[in-house]
């Protein structure tokens, strides 16, 4: 799983979700397509946000690479993670917009996969890098929201 970086697993877990929802449609659970396109552009929104103030003070967003500095500004004041909160909204956004149960297992395994795999990874990385200065920002902002 290390070698999957976090972009790859959310379309891997779109094209698993579009299959489970042509193979096994449960059940037609919502029909909301207005709230579907708004949780997904909320979440591209995190994503893009956050990529653009990493890029714009010139940090890592590479998570198997040794992060340059520690961003607390922007959307990182709320969460810790908002890339991530980012993926999971637009994966939930594409669930509820295919409408039938079965592509909420993508959204509940990416869940899975960020909050157990990849965040305590990155997390492990920050304290190594950045130790007293990230412990203090731990305390201070939620995880995910």
């Amino acid at each position: 799983m290390q070698k999957i970086i976090p972009p790859i697993l959310v379309a891997i877990c779109i094209l698993m979700m579009v299959a489970l929802h042509i193979i096994f449609p449960i059940t037609s659970i919502v029909d909301q397509p207005l709230l579907a396109g708004a949780v997904g552009l909320t979440g591209l929104f995190f994503i893009l946000s956050s990529a653009r103030l990493f890029s714009k003070i010139d940090t890592e967003i590479h998570t198997f690479q040794k992060p340059r500095k520690l961003v607390t500004s922007g959307l990182f004041r709320f969460s810790r993670n908002p890339i991530y909160l980012g993926f999971f909204l637009l994966l939930l956004g594409v669930a509820i917009g295919l409408g039938s149960l079965a592509p909420f297992l993508m959204v509940t395994l990416f869940f899975v996969a960020a909050n157990f795999w990849y965040i305590p990874f990155e997390e492990k990385n920050m304290e190594e890098t950045f130790g007293s200065d990230y412990l203090e920002y731990k305390k201070r902002t939620r995880r995910w929201i």
